[in-house]
């Protein structure tokens, strides 16, 4: 395949990557601050859904597909902005492996409360915290990634 093909591709690739978490999260957030288990359990369902389809699949490309540009391209992935954006993906990863057990533990929880008409439980709010700390440095990396595919500093 050639390099402007695999290219777009990459892009197209961390656009879903980055929009789907970007989009779940805010939805999840804010669903989640009106307290409203029906509303919470609804949004819940589809961000792990969304995560499944889009985050994950785009997640394992990524890495494939930035791999063989960097090859195509010619660039060492010991070079120092490619060796960075290596270690803030890693960084992201991290974060997001445990994000997706906590998501889905907010969806049961959100529909458990949902199906029985009682309230969020505090179980769900103290992983609505931890979620949401985990999403900051997350966030911060891909945002850096990004900056650093297109500026490749010295």
């Amino acid at each position: 395949m050639d390099y402007v093909t695999v290219k777009w591709l990459h892009v197209l690739s961390s656009t879903i990557l980055f929009g789907t978490g970007v989009g779940s999260a805010f939805y999840l957030y804010f669903a989640s601050r009106v307290r409203d288990a029906h509303a919470v359990a609804f949004v819940a369902r589809y961000v792990v859904i969304a995560d499944t389809i889009f985050t994950a699949t785009t997640a394992i490309f990524q890495p494939l597909s930035g791999w063989y540009l960097a090859k195509l391209a010619g660039f060492p992935l010991t070079q120092r902005w490619l060796a960075l954006s290596i270690a803030l993906y890693v960084l992201a990863g991290a974060c997001w492996l445990p994000v997706v057990w906590i998501q889905i533990r907010m969806r049961d929880l959100a529909v458990d409360a949902a199906a029985r008409g009682e309230p969020l439980p505090p179980r769900y709010f103290a992983l609505l915290r931890t979620w949401t700390i985990l999403g900051m440095p997350a966030f911060a990396a891909f945002v850096a990634i990004f900056w650093l595919m297109i500026a490749k500093p010295a």
